[in-house]
């Protein structure tokens, strides 16, 4: 998501759940959580910030839900006792990884009053591959069933759409073009994730976490 924006943006706030659900999405697609949301392995995943997620789960009794999940994750608690759950500062080291691979960088820029860190987009091939991945899964490569697309794609679209993104994605296409992506784009957002979940072969987490965005 941070890359379809193309660069990191602190004035979204929606974006900060948007993050935390694709990491559980990531963690349901990696096979190391239930839908219950307790952890089927602790098996270092290699990303720094999904094996702090993974470690919060696992020390976890009783489980939480996925909705409760995304809040502790977000640190969108009332509860002071388990504000330690929070993931801090995942933009800005979601960011700072991009930033070692050569896809962003680091300035900063005067907001009158304040200087603010910002990491603009460098290679922007990354990001227009990715651009065309997203447009095509809803134009050329449509294939007008979910359980048929890239569980990865799907759930991008999908909590993108949520965080208020994925209009960037969309914003390069022809009128024709976008109406008929974002005609599709509603057809996956009008699905009733219970119901898909309950279809053979599918990650019921990755529909929970769906959920918990769409409802």
């Amino acid at each position: 998501m941070m890359m379809m924006m193309g660069y990191t943006s602190f004035w979204n706030d929606c974006i900060s759940s948007g993050l935390r659900g694709c990491m559980l999405v990531e963690l349901a697609l990696r096979g190391r959580l239930t839908l219950e949301v307790i952890c089927k392995s602790d098996a270092p995943t290699g990303d720094v910030l999904l094996d702090e997620a993974l470690k919060h789960i696992k020390d976890t009794q009783p489980p939480e839900t996925v909705q409760s999940w995304i809040e502790l994750l977000s640190g969108e608690t009332w509860n002071p006792l388990k504000l330690h759950y929070q993931l801090r500062n995942v933009r800005e080291r979601l960011a700072k990884n991009l930033v070692e691979k050569g896809v962003l960088t680091t300035e900063k820029q005067n907001f009158l009053l304040f200087d603010m860190t910002t990491h603009p987009l460098t290679n922007n091939t990354i990001k227009q591959r990715l651009v065309k991945k997203v447009q095509e899964s809803v134009l050329e490569k449509w294939v007008n069933d979910p359980h048929r697309m890239d569980k990865r794609v799907l759930s991008l679209i999908l909590l993108a759409h949520s965080s208020d993104v994925l209009e960037n994605a969309f914003a390069p296409l022809q009128d024709e073009q976008y109406d008929l992506g974002m005609k599709r784009v509603h057809t996956l957002l009008e699905l009733e994730p219970e119901k898909e979940s309950a279809k053979p072969n599918v990650n019921e987490l990755m529909w929970a976490v769906v959920a918990a965005f769409t409802k």
